[in-house]
């Protein structure tokens, strides 16, 4: 059986069509509206804080970094210096007290004074386990003259000398002073060289006992 369509449903139909549509319109202003005034990011100065505080924290690590380049390089020359420091003044202990008595001798020889005596004692220095302090006693005989040219000679010499102690007493003819001083120098442990060189000539050694 067909159906029957009243007039007056379509006509309610109809006028809802509209109402709808508008309704629809209204939300979507709204909605539009809103991400206007609250992006969704932030406001417009939010964000402008946001980059502040970014460029700022960029700063700072900027210069956080910078600083730290700076302390490792001080460092660093720090170390050289240390090492350039203990090479010019600290002798290897081997050698030390023929170095400096070579060079005590090689003075008193331009100062005109004659050397007599010498004796050594190493004490380590405090604090370190490969550093000493080595005091040479010695004794020399000349002028007075002739002593303060020692001094002088001593004072420029490019080895770390320090004189702890000078006594000088004349003797009773010539105007020659009789002169016992007591002198500081450095020196260093080498004893890994010197580990090395024994391990090679043991090394050595050991080839030479396996051949026939």
């Amino acid at each position: 059986m067909p159906r029957s369509f009243s007039a007056s449903g379509m006509g309610a139909t109809a006028g809802r069509a509209p109402r709808i549509i508008l309704g629809v319109l209204v939300v979507a202003n709204l909605i539009a509206a809103g991400l206007v005034m609250y992006p969704a990011g932030g406001s417009a100065d939010s964000l402008e804080r946001q980059v502040a505080d970014l460029q700022s924290r960029a700063a700072s690590s900027k210069a956080l970094l910078e600083s730290t380049r700076q302390h490792v390089a001080a460092v660093e020359k720090g170390r050289t210096e240390g090492e350039h420091f203990l090479g010019g003044y600290f002798l290897a202990r081997r050698t030390a007290y023929s170095t400096l008595l070579t060079e005590l001798v090689e003075a008193a020889d331009r100062s005109k004074i004659k050397p007599k005596e010498h004796a050594y004692a190493t004490e380590p220095i405090e604090g370190s386990d490969t550093l000493s302090m080595m005091t040479i006693s010695a004794n020399y005989e000349g002028t007075y003259a002739n002593l303060m040219r020692f001094v002088h000679e001593i004072d420029k010499s490019p080895r770390l000398f320090i004189i702890e102690g000078l006594t000088a007493a004349p003797q009773q003819t010539g105007g020659t002073l009789n002169v016992s001083m007591k002198i500081d120098a450095f020196v260093r442990d080498d004893g890994a060289a010197g580990n090395a060189a024994g391990a090679n000539a043991a090394g050595a050694n050991a080839e030479g006992r396996r051949q026939p």
